[in-house]
């Protein structure tokens, strides 16, 4: 089965992080792996500190998927980004 073949409904992802490279690269990443599995989902980034300290993370970047944190403090690879988006649908 294909990524692509799930049925995912709207997804909101966030991605924080103040700006650093990690920060930027998990955004990249990210919304490659959503144009990649066509999955119907509003990524954004949120980069006000106290919103980000707002989730309880102590290290970024966060990857937050419908206002749950998934990961956080590392970058990903784009396999575990796609296991994070389909498990938290």
């Amino acid at each position: 089965m294909e990524y692509r073949d799930l049925k995912i409904a709207k997804m909101e992802i966030k991605v924080l992080g103040t700006g650093c490279p990690k920060c930027k690269a998990l955004e990249k990443a990210t919304r490659d792996v959503v144009a990649e599995m066509q999955v119907d989902a509003n990524v954004t980034k949120e980069e006000d500190i106290v919103k980000i300290m707002g989730y309880g993370i102590m290290h970024t970047p966060g990857l937050v998927i419908n206002e749950k944190v998934v990961l956080s403090g590392r970058v990903p690879s784009k396999d575990e980004i796609k296991n994070l988006i389909t498990q938290n649908n």
